[in-house]
């Protein structure tokens, strides 16, 4: 049944509404046409890393089904698409001349995708480094943001003409602490704080890249970063205290760089080591558009050990329904986040763009072929009031990129956890549209114009 106009938000005339994948977690072919390996397909051959000991080496097979996942996208209505490039197809080694199969199939899926009304949105790099320049040290290694800048370069030579927009880094937080810091995703290094030179090379590849990307001709280049308020686990002054130095980590030192060109004063002397002169001027390169990945909000509190290795503990958040995931759902918390982004940052902040927010329901077909995945339709309705609001509170938001178009490999939970609008059959990999894609579809076509 098709839900009434009522039922949906309504965005502005020209709200560009669209999907989001990356490359290793819906590819496949991961050692086919030349490509190299990357850190992803080393640490998933590594016994234990992913929950359910699967690997991303067949994936979604997108690299063999792009016509069949494109035709899913032009029959969503969908104006746009954010897809990622995997940077050992094009690159093998990180280094040296361009693999041409691997720019070749770039090449065509940007094509395909223009010819069925799918405006691309690229990313060069969504985690997946050349497993060469992680021998060398990877982002701990200022050289790789020189090859990043080569990777760049090479890219938008090829694509500049046709990609409307262009995030170089998605999540360089999530790159810094889970795959350095922590150990959680790949490399799995888990170097607490030593992990912050990461921080600082990502983001000096974010500014390196997107210069690159400019003299290529390149009209509309952004960022992807993964926001999240952070809540004190009490008012305590420690938890407080806490919480500040985590939003600081987890926000600041990625957006103020970006925007301000400075790292929040706490953070500063922590960063100094690794900053060299010019360096803040490059990471803080003019932006078309400020990319928001919302999820959740976190809580945090003081370390209650005095052998604690971090001054922070992470806490459940409390009094919410949740995910498959077990992420709360707080749709207002990315009404107010977005608010008060906008309320600090004012003229140093470009128009925003959802560049991902979705969410992990499980169920599967039923006798009927039906997934009935309700749960993903309140979340995408909810979190779209969200954005609707924060619109009409002055807030300039032109898009929202659901995560994601299809289930996928998602990363060191495996197979374990669905986020698409289309259920994968992992092993047949049939594609089953869900009742969120039908719902997702009558949105747009109820909204003012058509999106575009």
């Amino acid at each position: 049944m098709t839900s009434p106009a009522s039922d949906f938000p309504m965005l502005p005339p020209g709200f560009r509404f669209g999907t989001s994948t990356a490359a290793y977690q819906i590819e496949g072919a991961w050692d086919e046409d030349g490509k190299g390996p990357s850190i992803w397909d080393t640490f998933v051959h590594t016994e234990g890393k992913v929950s359910d000991g699967s690997t991303g080496d067949v994936a979604c097979d997108h690299y063999h089904r792009v016509d069949e996942d494109v035709a899913l996208m032009k029959a969503l209505g969908t104006g746009g698409y954010r897809f990622s490039i995997s940077w050992p197809r094009i690159q093998p080694t990180g280094r040296g001349p361009a693999n041409a199969a691997g720019l070749d199939f770039y090449d065509r899926l940007v094509d395909k995708l223009l010819a069925n009304g799918q405006q691309p949105m690229a990313t060069l790099y969504h985690w997946d480094l050349p497993q060469a320049l992680e021998d060398d040290g990877g982002w701990l290694n200022r050289d790789t943001v020189d090859r990043f800048a080569d990777y760049a370069a090479i890219v938008g030579e090829r694509l500049a003409d046709r990609v409307e927009h262009w995030i170089p880094i998605n999540e360089p937080n999530v790159v810094t602490m889970l795959g350095y810091g922590l150990g959680m995703h790949a490399p799995g290094k888990a170097l607490l704080f030593d992990a912050l030179g990461v921080a600082h090379h990502v983001l000096l590849a974010h500014g390196r890249a997107a210069i690159e990307l400019r003299r290529a001709g390149a009209t509309s280049i952004g960022c992807a970063n993964n926001h999240a308020p952070i809540w004190p686990n009490s008012d305590d002054d420690a938890d407080v205290g806490a919480s500040k130095l985590f939003d600081a980590l987890w926000n600041g030192m990625f957006l103020e760089p970006m925007l301000l060109g400075r790292y929040p004063a706490d953070l500063q002397p922590l960063m100094e080591q690794d900053i060299v002169e010019g360096d803040m001027a490059t990471i803080r390169q003019p932006l078309d558009f400020y990319g928001v990945n919302y999820y959740n909000p976190m809580r945090v509190a003081a370390s209650t050990s005095e052998d604690a290795e971090m001054p922070f503990e992470y806490r459940e958040v409390v009094g919410y329904p949740t995910t498959d995931f077990g992420w709360p759902i707080v749709p207002d918390a990315l009404r107010e986040w977005l608010i008060m982004f906008r309320a600090r940052y004012r003229a140093a902040l470009p128009p925003i763009y959802i560049t991902e927010s979705g969410c992990s329901y499980n169920m599967g077909p039923d006798e009927h072929g039906v997934v009935d995945d309700q749960p993903r339709i309140d979340y995408l309705r909810a979190h779209l009031k969200a954005v609707q609001e924060a619109v009409q509170r002055g807030v300039d938001i032109r898009g929202y990129y659901t995560w994601s178009l299809m289930d996928n490999f998602e990363w060191a939970e495996g197979f374990a956890q669905r986020f698409g609008l289309v259920h994968v059959d992992y092993d047949t990999l049939v594609r089953t549209p869900k009742k969120s894609f039908q719902w997702y579809a009558d949105l747009i076509a109820a909204q003012p114009r058509s999106n575009g």
